[in-house]
């Protein structure tokens, strides 16, 4: 088996709608640069918004959706204003962030050649499910795989604006009910997370292969 690994960031965050988002900034991974909007929509779908048939292939065999789509995504992230901005087919979205969480001040005081890896994850697996209900570092995924999630740091989202199809979304909320994607939720307090993700694929070649694009709907 071989591992894929994809460092970047997590942005987990609800709205008042309902809406749940997860967005994916990876700043080094086996596609490059890249980014991934995980919907869960107030009525209980979950949808996933991916910029390549490479990318959705992966995602959409390694979690679980009920729509998948095509659509440019594209993540601007402002350091000196501290926000995100998201473009996802009809999803806009801008949020602000804020300071350390509790969580993010423990993982920012944690080596990080220790908090990156797979071995610190799976560790402190059975303490994530205890302290952040939901919440798993290191589990099954679909296909065989195995994922780990190794935190280094946290901040809190402070403010956000979000609108799907030009509708308003509503102001800021909880990951609340959990999202429903894989083998644990986000965080109920929305964050920006730190983390290397890793997956082991039984053959890590065919996990990042395209398949045909006409396998997955242009757009929502």
């Amino acid at each position: 088996m071989s591992v894929l690994a994809f460092d970047g960031h997590i942005a987990a965050l609800g709205a008042v709608s309902g809406v749940r988002l997860v967005v994916g900034r990876w700043l080094r991974s086996p596609f490059g640069r890249f980014a991934d909007v995980m919907v869960s929509l107030a009525d209980g779908r979950r949808l996933l918004l991916a910029p390549t048939d490479a990318v959705a292939d992966l995602v959409a065999t390694t979690y679980s959706f009920d729509e998948v789509h095509l659509a440019p995504v594209v993540v601007g992230a402002d350091p000196r204003l501290r926000t995100w901005r998201v473009t996802a087919g009809p999803l806009e979205a801008r949020f602000r962030i804020g300071g350390r969480t509790a969580l993010g001040r423990v993982l920012h005081a944690v080596p990080g050649q220790v908090s990156g890896s797979r071995l610190f994850a799976g560790a402190v697996d059975p303490i994530a499910r205890a302290v952040l209900p939901g919440v798993r570092t290191s589990g099954s995924a679909g296909h065989g795989r195995h994922e780990w999630y190794a935190a280094s740091d946290q901040h809190a989202i402070t403010d956000a604006q979000c609108s799907w199809g030009g509708r308003d979304l509503g102001g800021l909320a909880d990951v609340h009910p959990p999202v429903a994607f894989g083998f644990g939720s986000a965080p109920r307090q929305p964050s920006v997370t730190r983390l290397t993700t890793y997956v082991r694929a039984p053959d890590a070649t065919s996990a990042v292969r395209p398949r045909d694009a006409g396998q997955r709907r242009p757009g929502p």
